[in-house]
């Protein structure tokens, strides 16, 4: 691979990925060379750019590459640390332009280049991330602030970023004149510490303070960078003072940020804050019919046995990116060697996926854990006694067994006492009901699943 060959995909790369999104992301990138196992390297403005094109664009420069030089195997980025390797411009983030910069005359808001793809007509609800759509969908209308800031939390592929990239599509569409600002708090940093350098932080702040929107994905990368945080509650303070609505994202709850400075975190959690629990096994069914439908569209004909999104459903459980990246691979390999997709085809073109998501909870970590929390004997979880204080938890552990693990319905009955796999059958049925309408076994259940996974 020579500089020469990168220089003649530019106009493909241009036309695939549309000329905002390779100004922004692709342009910026210098090819530093490809060496004998096949790494080409390339160099890009910050770390967080790196990641960037690598995440979002990665498969489709090693695809396209691969078509000049076969043997190109994988990419690397570096950060540019020295005048040579520095792009030429500063990159602009505006693949979609911000809504209002034209009518405010700030058409270089550094924001994040928005997803298509991320909408709230294809963010599949189910109960583990209701609330935090219905506060999205809130948000999202404009008008009057009600809560500030709304603070979405939860573990990576369970939809966050997917419902801020959707708030900022939908208050875009509302109301064109008004001004969102969409970015990382990574992105914030990097603004922030350029600003530093270049002398220009009255130009920063009054950047950063006029927006009718602010949303910031992955705040907890600010923990921990003192002079960040420092402007990030200033920042914070004055957007609400005007009352400006405030989104944010993070990993985790504002309480459990390691190195958040507590006047920060008392600031998050003065609004909403909302969880996106892990999902659900009847949601993470409805996200692959959902994708389904739409690949239809493009492998036209492909057939899909029965069971399949079932199977896939149940057994990657952990992330909803991996089980969209696992389906679009199925669907792919099934257009690529022509036959329908069937157990067998899952089993083979799956495996590594498969593997890395099995399940390695045993039950008798479920039974000591439940016991534990309930403070009970084992002994009289999986015993013959029926009063509530042991069957309601003997329910629970069995709810958890079938969630948690790949053993059979009767092989789980067997282990607790010797029961039918028709009484483990219904206690996982009445935990399902009392999930619904008991706070207090919903919050227990989460807690022990919480437990268990980590």
């Amino acid at each position: 691979m020579t500089l020469e060959q990168w220089g003649a995909l530019q106009s493909t790369l241009c036309k695939t990925v549309g000329e905002n999104n390779y100004k922004t992301w692709i342009e910026p990138l210098r090819f530093k060379g490809m060496n004998d196992e096949g790494v080409v390297t390339f160099s890009a403005p910050t770390n967080f750019f790196g990641t960037y094109v690598s995440q979002n664009f990665g498969d489709l420069l090693l695809a396209q590459l691969s078509t000049v030089d076969s043997a190109v195997r994988r990419l690397s980025f570096r950060v540019a640390n020295d005048p040579k390797d520095a792009p030429a411009a500063k990159p602009q983030a505006k693949p979609v332009p911000t809504p209002g910069a034209a009518a405010a005359g700030r058409d270089d808001l550094p924001g994040a280049p928005l997803d298509a793809r991320f909408k709230f007509d294809t963010f599949v609800v189910g109960k583990p991330n209701e609330l935090a759509h219905a506060a999205s969908k809130r948000v999202s209308e404009g008008g009057a602030v009600t809560f500030n800031p709304l603070f979405l939390y939860g573990g990576v592929g369970l939809g966050k970023t997917h419902l801020m990239h959707a708030i900022a599509w939908e208050l875009r569409e509302r109301n064109p004149e008004m001004t969102v600002l969409y970015l990382s708090a990574e992105q914030f940093m990097y603004r922030f510490v350029q600003a530093l350098r270049e002398r220009r932080m009255l130009d920063f702040k009054e950047l950063f303070r006029s927006v009718d929107v602010l949303m910031v994905d992955d705040v907890q990368f600010i923990a921990g960078k003192d002079s960040t945080q420092e402007e990030f509650f200033h920042t914070f303070n004055a957007l609400v003072d005007q009352n400006k609505q405030i989104i944010i994202s993070a990993d985790r709850a504002p309480d459990e940020i390691k190195d958040l400075e507590n006047r920060i975190r008392s600031r998050l959690q003065s609004g909403l804050v909302v969880d996106l629990h892990p999902t659900d096994y009847e949601l993470r069914l409805g996200i692959l019919q959902t994708k389904v439908e739409a690949y239809r569209k493009h492998y036209t004909g492909l057939e899909i046995d029965d069971g399949v999104l079932e199977f896939l459903a149940l057994r990657i459980s952990t992330n909803v990116r991996v089980l969209e990246g696992a389906l679009t691979r199925l669907f792919a390999f099934a257009s690529l060697v022509g036959k329908p997709i069937k157990m067998d085809l899952v089993q083979d073109s799956l495996s590594d996926v498969l593997r890395a998501s099995e399940r390695k909870i045993s039950i008798d970590e479920i039974q000591r854990q439940v016991a534990d929390h309930y403070n009970i004997r084992i002994g009289d979880l999986i015993g013959p006694k029926r009063v509530r204080n042991f069957a309601r938890p003997r329910q629970v552990a069995m709810y958890l067994c079938k969630q948690l693990t790949s053993r059979s319905l009767p092989e789980i009955g067997r282990r607790f006492g010797g029961r039918d796999h028709t009484t483990v059958m219904h206690g996982v049925r009445r935990i399902e009901e009392l999930r619904q309408s008991d706070i207090q076994i919903d919050e227990d259940v989460e807690m022990l699943r919480r437990a268990l996974e980590a």
